[in-house]
């Protein structure tokens, strides 16, 4: 997850509120029960500690979203009295989390706003494609090819005629699949997708995968429906939880393969607070990795005013010559070490039991 958007979230001090709401829902009765959620969030915020300009910010805000369709939640930000950043979720969470804390609880979105791979499901034919553009937050139509439209169907005589006129089909056939090829790499380029979708016939879901180029082959996905069927959100979100799974997986390895010392006798991967709280104080976490339900996670750190000031123990931070330090989670005072240095974070949920030990490691730079 590229955390670049958090960064307003680190421009100012704290103590910041943190509130997470669910928008799956939509009956008659939502716009009362989200008028309930925000009172009550409020209130939370209020006995937490937090100060009143702060909770009736983040109750406007919420308040806000009473008729909102979003079709998953948002998270609230917001300090002295201003909502700072209020980023649309990708996941429903459980239920409402609030929070108010030295530091704006940011783990959460590596799984509620994290991986969202955008796929483009491209339905093919014999005589070309259309494209639709879909994603936790984005359903909308990428484009249309149309290819030559004769001849395309064959015929079931043996006269030399008609052997002549079926090469004629083949011909076709192969243009029309490389114009659609060549279109959905261009459709690809340009958004960026992470996953391609090819529903039709399987021939044609063939031709065209094989003329893809060659560095889009491990993105596409033949679907199993045949020509003429639309793809259900389930099939969609079933393409995109296996990319999720299978990159968080290549990282895992990676960062399993990287703990061994390399020739200079360094491991290029640590994990475990002690380790990761040095490796961002020297700038050098390259790639979070972050098991949520690992007991590091929230396990108490000490940070200063600025990302690089954090230790394992409160005198630590004195020594360091830091006058002013605040207790804090672990994961959330990595991710902002992280958002300082331009590192990404990944939550290794969809495959990781065990690793990394404790539930926080990172791939460092320089190793």
């Amino acid at each position: 997850m590229d955390l670049a958007f958090l960064h307003p979230l680190y421009e100012h001090p704290g103590p910041w509120a943190s509130v997470y709401v669910d928008t799956s829902r939509h009956t008659e009765d939502t716009p009362h029960e989200r008028h309930l959620a925000a009172l009550a969030a409020s209130r939370e915020l209020s006995v937490q500690g937090a100060d009143e300009k702060t909770c009736v910010a983040v109750r406007e805000a919420l308040e806000e979203l009473r008729h909102s369709s979003e079709p998953h939640g948002r998270a609230v930000f917001a300090r002295a009295g201003e909502v700072v950043l209020d980023p649309p979720l990708t996941r429903s969470p459980e239920g409402s989390l609030v929070r108010w804390a030295p530091l704006p609880h940011t783990a959460p979105l590596l799984e509620l706003a994290g991986e969202d791979p955008l796929c483009v499901v491209a339905y093919v034919d014999r005589k070309g494609a259309d494209f639709e553009l879909r994603g936790a937050l984005v359903r909308q139509g990428a484009g249309t090819v149309t290819g030559r439209q004769w001849p395309v169907h064959r015929t079931s005589s043996s006269d030399w005629s008609e052997r002549h006129f079926q090469l004629r089909v083949e011909n076709t056939w192969e243009h029309n699949a490389a114009e659609i090829a060549d279109a959905l790499a261009a459709c690809q380029e340009e958004t960026g997708a992470d996953v391609l979708i090819l529903v039709g016939d399987e021939r044609e879901k063939r031709s065209v995968h094989e003329r893809l180029p060659k560095a889009l082959q491990d993105r596409v996905v033949e679907a199993e429906h045949g020509a003429g069927s639309r793809l259900l959100d389930e099939d969609v979100e079933r393409a995109r939880a296996e990319y999720v799974r299978q990159r968080t997986e290549r990282e895992l390895e990676r960062f399993l393969a990287a703990r061994a010392p390399g020739d200079d006798g360094r491991p290029g991967a640590v994990e475990g607070v002690p380790a990761l709280v040095e490796a961002a104080r020297e700038h050098r976490i390259d790639e979070l990795l972050i098991r949520p339900d690992g007991p590091d996670a929230h396990r108490e750190v000490w940070v200063g005013e600025d990302a690089d000031q954090l230790a394992v123990r409160r005198t630590d931070l004195k020594i360091l010559g830091e006058q002013n330090s605040w207790s804090a989670r672990a994961d959330d005072a990595l991710i902002r070490s992280a958002v300082a240095t331009g590192a990404p974070a990944l939550s290794v949920t969809p495959v990781a039991e065990e690793a990394p030990v404790g539930g926080l490691g990172a791939l460092l730079r320089w190793a």
